[in-house]
């Protein structure tokens, strides 16, 4: 009888639009909830081609994206794309015993590209002043760049931006994108010959306005520009190219001076960061370059001033490494300090071997290695579809000259 009533009360009840609530306990709970459908959900293209190529790289050739290599031939012969082919590096860079003509310079570079599948890193030191590589040509005319030094007395951050963007035209004339200035050494020392007029200036302010607007001009022609010489070459009497420089400075000093255009360019989104072959034993506690120094690249830089980019090594040959340091323990030690980059180490697939055993032998971890390539890859991929709309008119034209004679006038 009780079911009856109840039936005949619910009845009633759905009749005149009532509904019926329970306890929590006797909602019936459903087994199967139906999953949201993300199958229209956005795929980010440069994500998806990050991952999969780092997917599909081996070992060496993740390591070979690492490496920045040179080699002093005018053509491609068969022994450079031997090398090429075995150690397939991620980058080149060009000096001038390289360039001889226009036309022999282009094919190099083209052959060069050829190499891989992956955008390679087209480098060079192109500063203006006694560091350009691409000076006169017997087919082609260059624009000549006064020194770093010549153009900060202008302070004018317009001009160097537009000087910036003349740099960057006619590397593009010659598929170049990555240039390995600004340099943003403050000219604190006047004994200083290895940096001397290729700096902007004499004080923080000059330099990191300088430097970072000449920066913008290069971006603006596509090409990669490097800060260099971290954490500050400017107050040195040594030249890392024959002996390794101390700066006998706190951190607290550097941060008041020789920081502070790395600190600028960070904050203006700097993308690649050089790291110079120098000692500052009073933040190590030794004479450890900083080049291979934990406590320089990944405390410090890293860290504390918050730079999420790449890093990259001065060229490995120089003598402040090699006089104290194997190549084992220059590449093992760097990679370790936070480098993601290495600049001319040895062109051989020696330098892949050697790699590969330290990361065998858990010396360097395979998760670093990737973690590198993939902030490599990064910058590549806007490379992948980057037409090269600058052609020989470029060079030397009208409206470059122009630019480059208000340096003149001032200086």
């Amino acid at each position: 009888m009780k079911k009856v009533l109840l039936s005949i009360c619910t009845i009633l009840l759905l009749l005149t639009g009532c509904s019926l609530t329970f306890k929590d306990e006797e909602i019936p709970k459903q087994e199967n909830p139906i999953e949201p459908d993300t199958s229209q959900e956005e795929v980010n293209p440069k994500e998806e081609w990050i991952e999969d190529t780092l997917d599909n790289l081996s070992l060496e050739e993740k390591i070979g994206q690492m490496l920045i290599v040179s080699d002093y031939n005018t053509s491609m012969t068969d022994e450079l794309l031997t090398n090429f082919n075995e150690v397939k590096p991620g980058g080149f860079i060009l000096f001038g015993e390289n360039i001889k003509s226009y036309e022999q310079t282009t094919n190099l570079i083209k052959d060069i590209k050829n190499t891989s599948n992956i955008p390679l890193f087209i480098s060079i030191d192109q500063e203006g002043g006694r560091v350009q590589r691409i000076k006169k040509m017997p087919d082609a005319t260059v624009s000549i760049i006064p020194p770093m030094y010549n153009l900060g007395l202008t302070n004018d951050t317009n001009l160097a931006y537009e000087v910036g963007k003349v740099i960057g035209e006619e590397l593009r004339v010659f598929d170049i994108n990555m240039d390995f200035a600004p340099v943003l050494d403050i000219y604190s020392n006047p004994k200083n010959t290895v940096i001397g007029n290729r700096s902007f200036g004499t004080t923080a302010e000059i330099v990191s306005n300088m430097g970072i607007s000449l920066a913008k001009g290069l971006e603006n022609t596509g090409i990669i520009p490097v800060y260099k010489h971290f954490p500050g070459h400017g107050d040195t009497l040594e030249d890392s190219h024959t002996t390794l420089p101390i700066i006998n400075k706190t951190k607290e000093e550097l941060m008041d001076m020789e920081l502070k255009p790395f600190i600028e360019a960070i904050e203006n989104d700097a993308e690649i960061i050089m790291v110079s072959h120098l000692a500052v034993p009073k933040i190590t506690g030794n004479n450890t370059p900083a080049t291979l120094s934990k406590e320089i690249i990944t405390d410090l830089l890293k860290e504390e001033l918050g730079f999420d980019g790449i890093v990259i090594t001065d060229a490995l040959n120089m003598k402040a490494l090699t006089n104290k340091y194997t190549e084992e323990e220059i590449y093992i030690n760097a990679i370790n300090a936070g480098v993601d980059i290495l600049l001319m180490p040895d062109f051989d697939i020696e330098t892949i071997n050697i790699i590969k055993q330290a990361i065998t032998s858990a010396e360097i971890s395979e998760e670093q290695i990737d973690k590198s390539v993939s902030k490599i890859l990064d910058l590549k991929y806007d490379l992948l579809e980057e037409e090269n709309i600058y052609t020989k008119e470029y060079l030397g034209s009208i409206s470059h000259q122009e630019i480059i004679s208000k340096i003149d006038e001032v200086s």
